[in-house]
């Protein structure tokens, strides 16, 4: 492996190489700490160099260059993955997309980007022309749209939108083979789905064409409610309401708004909270939702107030859990998808039985048309053993688990690996070089 190293350096000559230790070390890591049953599995697991190309050109000669010496690749974007995605199990090259971050262009409810510029970026361009992009996580000014594409699923603006997966949500994907030869190819209408949330093992995306949303005012809004399930109530009548234009719907029970310290002034100790996004023309229509369900409105801002300081949507979707741990590194989470049929007796029952062992944070998402809670709940965690006994007792139940606490495809959320995804591999990857070990089929 060093000799392979040191002849694909000297192969590399003009591309930035990083090889300082410390900063491979960190380049090869993500938000896997999140969990404790990854951190002892992925330690020490580091790349021996990163590349950061600036061009498909770079990209082009650096997937050569790995495949003519048999180095295993490892893509990433920003780092912010929590599952380990782009930590690599087995060396190599880590190729770091940050520097690949034109706008290729913006047209009318459409985007043409690299890989590796910030959402941020590309949602304040598209503001320009009255558009916004269709949805983001939560990390969205720091994450790129390639690490988006490749290892997230969905997030703020999935209550109107759905998810990445979605018909419509992924135009097209530009992505770089990793082969004697590599070609650059382009994947249109079904065909993105080939790549998309396949954790970089089946292609290097260089670019990326992405729908657009109308964009809108956006108010932030806390709501404050004595019972946690007419708050879930709440939520659940508030996505329904189609006329009511919404970017976020997120759902707290105490004590989680006790770990947001800059909002505690706006949620008291015991109370549970829904912090919302609205579009400031159906904001007229909410004060009457929420007297039904008893809330109080606690804190209200019109969206040229929201754009100044944090937003609120950095306190919900996997944030929610950065903050937790911050005040104790002792808690993890859950993700899960409540079935639409009974999700708000499922809710109330895992409410009602885990208590604060396993604290309820929803997140409201269309899923084929359905408004569906998704839970990201915190989790007081022991022992790996309990961990897996509380996620068995939600899926007996009927609700889907995607575990965060594993870095192999399969046992995420599918639970399988898509076969056009495995085939799609053959073709591309004939040397098993992309991101090795993350899936059981491929081992």
């Amino acid at each position: 492996m060093t000799t392979n190293l040191d002849a694909l350096i000297n192969s590399l000559e003009g591309i930035e190489i990083i090889t300082e230790p410390a900063q491979v070390a960190k380049l090869s890591q993500d938000y896997h700490t999140f969990s404790p049953v990854l951190v002892p599995k992925l330690e020490g697991k580091v790349g021996d160099i990163v590349v950061r190309p600036t061009n498909e050109a770079e990209v082009l000669k650096v997937a050569a260059t790995c495949a003519k010496y048999r180095v295993p690749v490892t893509v990433r974007g920003a780092g912010t993955g929590n599952y380990g995605q782009c930590v690599p199990l087995h060396g190599g090259v880590i190729l770091d997309m940050t520097r690949m971050q034109k706008i290729l262009w913006i047209k009318p409810g459409v985007a043409r980007v690299e890989a590796g510029i910030k959402l941020a970026a590309i949602d304040k361009k598209a503001r320009e022309i009255g558009w916004e992009i269709r949805m983001a996580p939560s990390t969205y000014r720091t994450a790129t749209i390639g690490g988006f594409i490749a290892g997230g699923s969905g997030g703020i603006g999935s209550i109107q939108y759905g998810s990445l997966r979605d018909r419509g949500n992924i135009l097209a994907l530009r992505v770089v083979t990793l082969e004697d030869e590599p070609q650059a190819i382009e994947l249109r209408e079904d065909d993105v789905q080939k790549v998309n949330h396949a954790w970089g093992i089946n292609g290097i995306i260089t670019e990326v064409e992405i729908p657009l949303g109308p964009a809108y005012p956006w108010a932030e809004v806390i709501v404050t409610f004595d019972d946690f399930i007419a708050a879930a109530k709440f939520g659940h009548t508030l996505g329904n309401a189609d006329g009511m234009i919404k970017k976020l719907i997120s759902v707290f029970a105490s004590p989680i708004p006790q770990y947001f310290h800059t909002l505690q002034q706006y949620i008291p100790e015991g109370i549970h909270a829904v912090f919302l996004m609205v579009a400031e023309p159906s904001l007229e229509l909410l004060p009457g939702l929420v007297q039904r369900y008893g809330g109080q409105i606690t804190y209200e801002k019109s969206a040229q107030e929201a754009a100044k300081g944090t937003p609120l949507a950095e306190f919900t979707w996997n944030h929610t859990t950065l903050h937790a741990r911050t005040v104790d590194t002792g808690i993890t989470y859950l993700q899960s998808m409540f079935p639409a049929a009974k999700s708000l007796q499922l809710i109330e029952h895992m409410y009602n039985h885990f208590g604060d062992e396993v604290m309820m944070h929803l997140e409201f998402c269309r899923v084929n048309g359905a408004v569906v809670p998704g839970g990201l709940q915190l989790v007081r965690y022991t022992t790996e053993e309990r961990l897996n006994e509380i996620m068995h007792y939600h899926e007996e139940r009927g609700v889907a688990i995607a575990n965060p606490h594993t870095y192999i495809i399969e046992e995420g959320g599918r639970k399988v690996i898509d076969p056009e995804q495995l085939k799609f591999k053959e073709i591309v990857d004939p040397y098993g070089l992309m991101n090795p070990g993350k899936s059981k089929v491929l081992q």
